[in-house]
């Protein structure tokens, strides 16, 4: 099944991709240029945010759960479950990074795999 992707900050371009494919092949596939890095969800180089829609992206873990509620998303592993609206390129990552001496993260904002202390 076909899915139509907007890039709303690119003039609001739009494409048509599979929503079986990763949308980091699909999007390039059609000749947009995006960094990535490690193609296995393992890093932020590919993240976008996601401003309407739906995608499966169950095979990151570059992600914690702040990133995800602002509604990052990584390309090289998200699958689109409905037409989506993205924002791409690093003015897309005003709340992607953040100074954890500055600003760290809550407990509640961590994955729970890694905010569980292990017992001694």
């Amino acid at each position: 099944m076909m899915r139509t992707v907007t890039i709303a900050n690119r003039d609001n371009a739009t494409f048509q991709v599979d929503h079986r494919k990763p949308l980091l092949d699909s999007l390039r596939a059609n000749g947009v240029d995006l960094p990535y890095g490690c193609k296995y969800g393992g890093c932020i180089t590919c993240a976008a945010k996601l401003t309407a829609g739906e995608v499966h992206q169950g095979a990151q873990v570059a992600l914690n759960n702040r990133q995800i509620s602002h509604g990052y998303v990584i390309l090289c592993v998200a699958r689109p479950m409905s037409d989506i609206t993205l924002e791409i390129g690093v003015e897309s990552h005003d709340k992607l990074y953040r100074n954890p001496f500055l600003d760290p993260l809550e407990p509640h904002e961590l994955k729970p795999d890694i905010a569980t202390p292990k017992d001694i």
